[in-house]
């Protein structure tokens, strides 16, 4: 009798656990308006970042990894809900007054991961509606938030006062920006601290690099790139001091670290802008330097070190395949865009995801180009500074293996390949007009 009883302590106290944390802890680094050029791994000369390298060469580094937008608001709502922004009824940027935010019946990363038994939390920008309490992070999947609730330059004059907010209570306005990404990596690792003995789940989105740029004490005139320089080393040391503390406490190898930014860097003259190396244009636009992201997985274990992912990636994607990894189901009730990249991780999670299309979504919510394998269509063009670049008509044509620059225009000689890729566009049109956003759907339902 006593050994049964013996036996039943450990199955409950210490098998159960155990069984438990098979699932992978799985933290989300996502950085604001970080250019693909802006890491010394992807070949900035005077940017410092030796953790993000480190992190690199002890993972995966993807070089085909893309934000589904080159906005604030849409790229978060894609990473969270794994659905392109012409899905959700908002494609590009929510102000403080916007009277829409994130829909309820979005199916949410955190509300997924938190019906599988997650702890889940959130530190930094939300940026997917404020005025609302059901818009916020709490309602939407998050057990703990503290942060902004939009961008860092959404301040008075041009604005009311900024919250600093903590769940759906402010605990300051107008708070010391430099002080937020050293506090959003303390409230990271203060959750992680307190929530190892069950999965969590960990959003942190920084507010910088996006201007103005408030680097920490610690970091202010320390970089040869400027201001600038000053904030993307305060962010490597974040992500850092994460892993750090991961790897001390005997947690990464059972961890899944994904850092990438929201979209591509501000154009801007002296140190305030960053690169997106050797792409062209950046944030707002939906050339290659408006989408294509700086991209790091970090699974010690798991994920082969020093390993280079070259297939079709995005943000979209890491929705799938955190869910994947946590056993969680993808709704089967509205279109969901991401694909499971857990493959591509590591084979044992089955077969590797070899997506060859991509969306471009512009300002108005509708796509301005395609990607299929290595071609590239532009049937619209947006740039930040205002540039037309070509003065061929629409639309252009560019082998991305070859150039990925975007600097010649092959659309003449390739017709065929117009043709396909116009009629991707078209069906995917068609199939956006039958498949309304939830909040087109309801304004079509009588009330």
């Amino acid at each position: 009798m006593k050994y049964s009883i013996l036996l039943v302590f450990l199955l409950t106290f210490v098998l159960v656990p155990s069984f438990a944390q098979q699932k992978p802890n799985i933290i989300i680094l996502f950085a604001d308006d970080m250019g693909y050029g802006d890491l010394g791994i992807t070949g900035h000369p005077t940017i410092r970042t030796p953790n993000l390298d480190q992190m690199a060469m002890e993972g995966m580094r993807w070089s085909n990894f893309y934000s589904v937008s080159p906005a604030c608001t849409a790229s978060r709502y894609g990473l969270l809900t794994g659905r392109y922004p012409g899905r959700s009824g908002f494609g590009w940027v929510l102000n403080p007054d916007s009277p829409r935010g994130i829909h309820p019946k979005e199916y949410t990363l955190a509300e997924g991961l938190k019906d599988q038994g997650y702890a889940t939390a959130m530190y930094g920008k939300w940026h997917l509606g404020t005025t609302k309490p059901e818009f916020l992070p709490l309602q939407n999947g998050f057990d703990e938030y503290v942060g902004l609730p939009y961008s860092n330059d959404m301040i008075p004059p041009k604005w009311p006062d900024i919250a600093l907010m903590s769940g759906n209570d402010t605990l300051e306005l107008n708070p010391d920006q430099t002080k937020l990404t050293q506090l959003y990596t303390d409230q990271a690792i203060q959750f992680m601290e307190k929530s190892r003995d069950q999965p969590f789940f960990i959003y942190l989105p920084y507010a910088m690099p996006h201007v103005p740029l408030f680097p920490g004490k610690a970091f202010e005139g320390k970089s040869r790139r400027g201001g600038y320089g000053d904030v993307i080393e305060e962010i490597d040391g974040s992500v850092g001091q994460i892993l750090a503390y991961l790897k001390v406490n005997g947690l990464a190898e059972n961890t899944l670290v994904w850092f990438t930014s929201d979209n591509g860097p501000w154009i801007i003259k002296g140190d305030q802008g960053g690169s997106a190396g050797l792409f062209r244009d950046g944030k707002g636009s939906t050339w290659e330097g408006g989408q294509r992201e700086p991209s790091i997985a970090w699974w010690p274990g798991t994920i082969a070190a020093g390993a280079v992912e070259m297939n079709l990636g995005a943000t979209k994607d890491i929705y799938a395949t955190a869910m994947n990894l946590a056993g969680a189901k993808v709704s089967e009730d509205r279109i969901v865009d991401g694909v499971d990249l857990s493959g591509n991780l590591n084979s044992k999670f089955g077969a590797k995801a070899n997506t060859e299309t991509f969306f471009y979504f512009g300002f108005d919510n509708t796509v301005f180009a395609v990607r299929k394998g290595k071609w590239k269509l532009h049937i619209r063009t947006h740039s930040q500074t205002g540039e037309t670049y070509f003065d061929d008509p629409l639309p252009l044509l560019f082998d991305l293996d070859t150039d990925p620059s975007e600097k010649y225009n092959l659309a003449s000689l390739n017709p065929e390949i117009v043709k396909q890729l116009e009629e991707l566009i078209q069906k995917f049109n068609k199939e956006a007009d039958a498949n309304p956003s939830f909040y087109d759907e309801d304004a079509s339902t009588p009330n």
